[in-house]
């Protein structure tokens, strides 16, 4: 059983929100020292609320709680200020870096460096800077904080650095395999990969519109397999959208 606990004043974002009896609400907020964190926030949708206008998504807030036990408390929350409000493709972009946190980041396990990368693309996208880009760096980043650290550059099977003139198949439990070679051989379907492209991925480089394109194709490749296939809300929202 986990042991009591009081926070006060974490960095903190929300990530979600739900509707808990008549007037609270549930919060799953991602804080730098603790992660993933389920808290229940008491009378929160009360009109005279004090947390009811503090639990905005996308902003940096200070957040305190009290309790044990897999939902604590929220005690206090305040925003921190300096950060414009996501509009727009912005607005889904940001939905989609929460839905990504909340699928694959276990309860309670801290990463430091993962919240600066979520704070520093909410913030670029917040000034205008170009989705895609951002997208494929967080998402990169929040694969090799869990354990999946992408391999772009090097042939699993031999070491080989990756030949920028060939076509290659990208296997998530491996790495890239020469189309023709390997595991490969032989295949019809999936993706395929230029290793001029995985080169650049890897130092992400999206200068090349091709290269922005086959990284949105690899990490999607990659994120459906981690998520056994299931797909994301937000991403088909944001297709239904693009269709309108």
């Amino acid at each position: 059983m986990r042991e009591r606990q009081r926070v006060d004043g974490e960095q903190s974002f929300v990530l979600h929100s739900y509707p808990f009896r008549e007037t609270s609400l549930l919060v799953e907020i991602f804080s730098r020292r603790f992660g993933r964190v389920a808290l229940l926030a008491k009378g929160a949708r009360r009109p005279r609320s004090a947390l009811r206008g503090a639990l905005l998504a996308f902003q940096p807030l200070a957040i305190g709680w009290a309790g044990k036990g897999e939902v604590r408390t929220l005690m206090k929350a305040e925003w921190r200020g300096g950060q414009p409000l996501l509009a727009g493709e912005a607005l889904f972009c940001g939905f989609y870096l929460n839905e990504l946190l909340l699928r694959l980041l276990p309860r309670e396990d801290a990463h430091d460096e993962l919240f600066d990368a979520y704070a520093e693309a909410l913030e670029a996208l917040a000034r205008g800077a170009l989705p895609a880009p951002v997208l494929r760096s967080f998402e990169k980043r929040l694969l090799k904080e869990l354990g999946y650290a992408l391999t772009l550059d090097r042939e699993p099977a031999t070491g080989a650095s990756v030949d920028p003139a060939t076509m290659y198949r990208y296997e998530p439990e491996r790495g890239p395999v020469p189309v023709g070679s390997g595991s490969a051989r032989g295949a019809t379907d999936g993706p395929l990969f230029s290793g001029r492209a995985l080169l650049e991925i890897a130092r992400e480089n999206y200068a090349d519109p091709h290269t922005l394109q086959q990284g949105k194709i690899l990490m999607r490749l990659i994120i459906n397999h981690r998520l056994d296939q299931r797909p994301l809300q937000s991403r088909r929202v944001f297709e239904a959208l693009q269709e309108l």
